[in-house]
């Protein structure tokens, strides 16, 4: 005697949901609850017909039927514990985009070469480990050079600060610049140069995967963030 058995692709649509977004998630969860519900209604419409109409010679085998049920109640649990789960990361995510917002209004440094030129200048902050001699170059947003000069940075920290001056002899509009460091050691040879920028924040953009903090007009990963002080 045959019973009918949870389909495969509720406990497909359940274990996918792992690596999909939230609200994907949220659907799959709820579409593999629907079908479980009518499996199930199905299930013991067919399973009562079948105790009803069984041969007393041939009796209902119970272990069997236990066995239908138990894989019932797993694929169920799994489909609730899914549920739970993106509801706690649900939870989570508000609770760290609340976090996000108390960065509005700080100053932060992060890591990147891209600064705001405004009141008259635009500072990066360096980092090399000897002292070294190359070129700068100040490049605006669609990417083209605007300044170049030659430049010497001492070891350890320090601080490049731009006036606006162009090569054309004029002076830069407001806006995000970005810096460039082609320096190297008294043996000639590449030095690395380690480069950030400091702002206050003023949004916090949460369109798309990962949260970017809004400074002027350039925007810096969460994650480059590396110091924060109140002002």
């Amino acid at each position: 005697m045959t019973f009918f058995s949870p389909s495969a692709s509720s406990t497909n649509s359940t274990s996918s949901t792992s690596g999909a977004a939230q609200s994907s998630s949220q659907s799959s969860t709820q579409a593999s609850e629907a079908g479980l519900s009518a499996n199930y209604e199905l299930f013991l419409s067919m399973l009562t017909t079948q105790i009803q109409n069984q041969d007393p010679l041939d009796p209902l085998d119970s272990a069997e039927y236990t066995n239908q049920l138990v894989q019932y109640s797993n694929v169920e649990q799994s489909i609730q514990t899914n549920k739970n789960l993106e509801e706690m990361i649900s939870l989570l995510s508000s609770n760290q985009s609340s976090a996000y917002v108390n960065y509005i209004g700080t100053e932060v440094t992060a890591a990147g070469g891209t600064a705001m030129f405004d009141n008259g200048q635009a500072s990066w902050k360096y980092d090399v480990l000897e002292d070294a001699t190359g070129t700068v170059e100040i490049l605006n947003d669609a990417g083209q050079t605007v300044y170049s000069g030659e430049i010497q940075l001492k070891a350890g920290g320090g601080t490049y600060t731009w006036d606006g001056t162009t090569d054309l002899g004029g002076t830069a509009s407001k806006g995000a610049y970005t810096i460039q460091l082609d320096v190297k050691d008294s043996a000639g040879t590449a030095e690395p140069a380690s480069i950030e920028v400091s702002g206050v924040v003023d949004e916090v953009n949460f369109g798309g995967a990962v949260p970017f903090l809004r400074i002027g007009e350039i925007s810096v990963p969460v994650s480059a963030v590396k110091s924060v002080r109140s002002i």
